[in-house]
């Protein structure tokens, strides 16, 4: 079921996406070669306690960390190590998820670690481009599937990327994981017609190949890899439906 959220669901859930996306926009300075990924999660979990909130990924389901750490063929749900070392050339997607007074606010981004190849510089840059063109189409009594799936994938097609299937968005707010589910790809399945007040994430895992398929690692329970061992980046953002139109509560 939609939760429909309140204004003073709405103000909460506001003030909790601003946290997550002040969290990832710190974090990202440290973002280097040399630098392995459970130093960047003890950054954020510092910062994000210190600000009086609780990094929801910890403990979630049995996660064991506070962030997610995703590196080149890593598709999402990678899990900080201190043996994951970062060296020039890789590509991190980095995903928060805060809960501040009760409220989630859920983000994250894709970065360079120094210079990267032209093909991974061109598939961060249409990841984003791709989400921010879903996200500028939502409006009230539009199909959710039409804004998001079909203008992702045909923005995608001509440039060689494909949109994963088998992970999505999601309603978020007053859970961390709500409904409705939110496709990446155009879809007729469990469409839903986007009223005021819903909240939910924008969240394209795009590889860089015609393979959309992804393999589950069974040995930590988590990471999500590319199946063709191809590159994948991810940008998200939390939006509230308004009115008129949308609002983007995690973009600063």
């Amino acid at each position: 079921m939609i939760i429909i959220k309140s204004q003073k669901q709405i103000e909460g859930i506001r003030e909790s996406s601003k946290l997550a996306a002040q969290t990832l926009e710190y974090v990202s300075k440290f973002i280097k070669p040399g630098v392995n990924t459970e130093e960047l999660n003890s950054v954020v979990h510092k910062y994000i306690v210190d600000h009086g909130a609780i990094p929801a990924p910890l403990n979630y389901n049995k996660f064991p960390k506070s962030i997610c750490t995703s590196i080149n063929n890593v598709v999402c749900h990678g899990i900080p190590s201190i043996h994951d070392i970062l060296k020039e050339g890789d590509i991190i997607n980095i995903d928060i998820t805060t809960i501040l007074n009760g409220c989630f606010g859920d983000t994250s981004a894709t970065y360079p670690v120094g210079k990267i190849s032209s093909e991974a510089n061109q598939l961060i840059d249409k990841t984003q481009q791709s989400m921010m063109l879903a996200i500028n189409s939502l409006k009230p009594g539009l199909k959710l599937n039409n804004c998001v799936g079909k203008n992702i994938e045909n923005y995608l097609r001509p440039f060689g990327f494909v949109p994963v299937r088998d992970l999505g968005g999601h309603g978020v707010g007053v859970k961390f994981h709500e409904d409705p589910f939110v496709y990446h790809f155009a879809t007729k399945q469990g469409d839903v017609t986007l009223k005021p007040g819903m909240t939910f994430t924008v969240e394209p895992m795009i590889n860089a190949s015609q393979n959309w398929h992804v393999t589950f690692d069974k040995s930590d329970g988590w990471t999500v890899r590319t199946q063709d061992g191809s590159l994948s980046a991810q940008f998200e953002h939390t939006v509230l439906i308004t009115n008129t139109g949308y609002e983007i509560l995690t973009q600063l």
